[in-house]
């Protein structure tokens, strides 16, 4: 139900957004490789996995993000702020992740909606299938040689999908104020 350029439109609009939202500064470094879905994000893996959910009145967006439980991930999202855990971090970046999913679809799709995070247990990973999805694909994502995560997009259609998006460079704001 999925077209092949929706698929890599899909794509591009996840890894564009992962290099620019996952990042603590656009100019560091983010390689993102294909993974198979049915595998963990590697040793140290947390026990949670972050839920967020893009719906439109065709499809649904789930994106899942598994960040590693070591030192270097920890040291990269949550000792930017004394006092502040890996959790909260990575469902404050996931969230701004997905927003940007969102905005680049939402030229294609103007009606969608985004839900509030939330947090499950990884064990869920291996009940993806049950949401029949009509697209999978699975991760592997590393921040600077250091911070390590898992991200996996689902697709679930209820209808045909078919769109092509160009996604262009994205320029980061450091939240000044523009006037006009």
């Amino acid at each position: 139900m999925i077209s092949q350029a929706a698929k890599e439109s899909f794509e591009r609009i996840v890894f564009q957004a992962a290099r620019t939202r996952l990042t603590m500064n656009p100019a560091h470094a983010c390689e993102i490789v294909r993974a198979a879905v049915q595998e963990r994000a590697g040793q140290g893996v947390s026990a949670q996995v972050h839920v967020l959910t893009i719906v439109s009145i065709g499809f649904r967006i789930v994106l899942l993000l598994q960040f590693a439980d070591d030192e270097a991930t920890r040291s990269y999202y949550a000792g930017q702020t004394a006092n502040r855990a890996l959790p909260e971090a990575a469902l404050e970046i996931g969230n701004l992740c997905c927003g940007a999913v969102n905005q680049q679809l939402v030229e294609h799709f103007p009606d969608l909606g985004m839900s509030t995070p939330y947090t499950l247990s990884s064990d869920c990973m291996g009940h993806l299938d049950e949401l029949e999805p009509a697209h999978l694909a699975a991760y592997d994502v590393t921040i600077e040689d250091a911070a390590r995560l898992r991200l996996t997009l689902c697709v679930c259609a209820s209808e045909p999908i078919d769109f092509t998006a160009q996604v262009a460079d994205v320029h980061e704001s450091a939240g000044e104020l523009e006037l006009f």
